[in-house]
């Protein structure tokens, strides 16, 4: 079989019973090889998954921040090394032995600044759920809690792109959303990525994993295999005015994706070729991760497979991929030119399920590529 029918056959097996609707794009040196949009968008009004369906994209916010972060680099606008004090002056969390933390924008964007979702206070949020507050004020609010650890000696999963985010509307005296269509969605024509719903109608309906999968509430607490519960709230989508969580807080389309995951993969124009290498190089050194993740390391955008062998991953060494909790995977694969944008509506199925590794192992499973 070739590329197609292996991916169509992955899709089809999972599709009813582990997922309730997809649309996946995957391009080849800029151009695109496959898209298919299969299931339904509403399971129980029988409304068939369009492709410009709109998604909750969860952590598929991160890279669009860090992209804006580092097109303000090209741009001499900021530094890497600069402090994050130098642009959110009052975002001033301690280190845990109680001391002053020097956080960096590096540490921000390869999760090394000691936020970790783990320690987001009551009064905050991380962008799935929880209180309507400003921006300013939840930030603020975990600014208040000590780090896990002291900037740049651990590696932790967290609200960083959420402060990335503060800075960028600091930067340009706007909010979030502003900046971010000034640098990233403008020009890139990602007309339908935006922290609000431009057509409701469009947007998918969330899910949560089951046999078949469960439509989820208005909040709805999904366990992980460890017993820890993560609350969704599928509403928050509607509420302007719900903080702007660079980390987790936008919609779009899965085409929208695709057009920010070529700029690290071909497509020139945004980013300087440089900063592209970068943003898709091991940032974090031989700092320890999640067990859960042998085999790979962090750039500024998601993980970077170092032994493809460790991590039971076909594809090649150097590609990067990371997804969004909502129900997303993406890849972006340098050596052979891949780029891979997965949307679904099925929590968590999408993101870290099976259905991930069964569309990788489709896409690099045959001698050929195409």
């Amino acid at each position: 079989m070739g590329l197609v029918e292996r991916v169509d056959a992955a899709i089809d097996a999972a599709l009813v019973q582990r997922i309730v609707g997809c649309v996946i794009i995957i391009n080849k040196d800029g151009q695109e090889i496959y898209a298919r949009a299969a299931g339904l968008a509403d399971r129980e009004a029988n409304v068939p998954l369009r492709r410009d369906a709109i998604f909750r994209l969860a952590s598929v916010t991160k890279p669009i921040v860090a992209t804006a972060v580092l097109r303000l680099v090209d741009l001499g606008l900021i530094g890497l090394n600069d402090r994050v004090t130098r642009y959110l002056p009052w975002f001033t969390p301690a280190n845990p032995d109680g001391s002053p933390a020097d956080i960096r924008i590096r540490h921000l964007l390869n999760h090394t600044s000691g936020l970790a979702y783990e320690r987001v206070p009551a009064d905050a949020s991380g962008g799935l759920s929880g209180p309507i507050n400003s921006l300013t004020e939840t930030l603020t609010n975990i600014a208040r809690v000590p780090l896990a650890f002291a900037p740049g000696t651990g590696w932790a999963y967290g609200t960083s792109i959420d402060v990335l985010g503060g800075v960028l509307a600091a930067i340009n005296g706007s909010n979030v959303e502003d900046a971010l269509g000034r640098y990233v969605t403008g020009p890139l024509g990602m007309v339908d990525t935006h922290f609000h719903v431009t057509d409701p109608a469009r947007l998918s309906t969330a899910y949560a994993d089951g046999t078949p999968p469960v439509r989820m509430g208005e909040p709805h607490v999904i366990l992980d295999a460890e017993g820890h519960g993560t609350t969704f709230s599928p509403g928050r989508i509607f509420n302007p005015a719900a903080p702007q969580n660079g980390g987790a807080g936008m919609a779009g389309t899965t085409d929208d994706i695709m057009k920010m995951l070529e700029a690290y993969n071909g497509r020139p124009g945004l980013l300087a070729p440089e900063t592209v290498a970068l943003a898709l190089t091991n940032q974090i050194g031989d700092l320890p991760r999640r067990e859960h993740d042998a085999g790979k390391r962090f750039s500024f955008l998601g993980a970077v497979l170092a032994d493809p062998v460790a991590a039971n991953n076909p594809s090649p060494q150097g590609t990067v991929d990371w997804g969004g909790a909502w129900g997303h995977n993406w890849v972006v694969d340098p050596i052979n030119r891949i780029t891979i944008a997965v949307c679904t509506n099925t929590t968590f199925e999408g993101c870290n399920g099976p259905f991930r590794d069964d569309i990788l192992r489709a896409v690099y499973g045959g001698k050929d590529l195409t």
